[in-house]
């Protein structure tokens, strides 16, 4: 989705590991060296370097190694006095835990749009299904609905098997054969852990 994103609008992408930014200095000194008409992704946010949520009431940690970058930091960062020199940019965080995140830190200002990730659902597949085969039903979506329910994939793995091939027929046995090995996967890890 951030390739899409990039792409439509024509902007580079950064790619920012927080724990390779030891102080605060250094992450306004990388926002500031940012050109316009970039987007700055920083991934897992929750886990790449220890910022308590205040309001969680566990004692604070500190950073891991020599890591001082500080939750005052990163929310300056985002949208404090240095986050205006400059135009265009979008900054990008990805988390697996949003509610491990200082309230602060999501507030409108800072973080201005929440998109959830699910994993594919019937009425997902469906659109995916138009906008890489231009199909709205077909014979085989109801078996393919009841797969998605059984497991667990993303819209970009459907996505993926749809554009494997532009017959519509072969895409969907191909997602059929896709789901089905899923499972089967799914059921052999079970089987392993038991």
């Amino acid at each position: 989705m951030i390739a899409a994103m990039a792409n439509h609008l024509n902007f580079d992408i950064y790619d920012l590991d927080l724990t390779d930014v030891r102080t605060n200095s250094d992450l306004r000194f990388l926002l500031l060296s940012m050109p316009s008409r970039s987007m700055l992704v920083v991934e897992d946010i929750d886990c790449c370097i220890k910022l308590e949520n205040r309001e969680s009431g566990n004692e604070p940690r500190g950073n891991q190694g020599d890591n001082q970058v500080t939750l005052s930091g990163l929310l300056n960062f985002v949208d404090g006095l240095w986050s205006c020199f400059g135009e265009q940019r979008i900054i990008v965080f990805t988390t697996n835990h949003k509610e491990r995140l200082d309230p602060a830190l999501l507030r409108p200002g800072r973080m201005d749009m929440h998109i959830h990730m699910s994993y594919c659902n019937a009425s997902v597949f469906k659109q995916l299904a138009f906008n890489y085969l231009g199909i709205r039903d077909h014979r085989l979506f109801q078996q393919i609905e009841m797969l998605l329910e059984e497991v667990n994939v993303t819209p970009a793995e459907v996505a993926g098997e749809l554009m494997k091939n532009s017959d519509q027929e072969a895409a969907f046995h191909g997602l059929l054969s896709f789901l089905h090995d899923k499972i089967s996967e799914r059921d052999t890890k079970e089987e392993k852990n038991e």
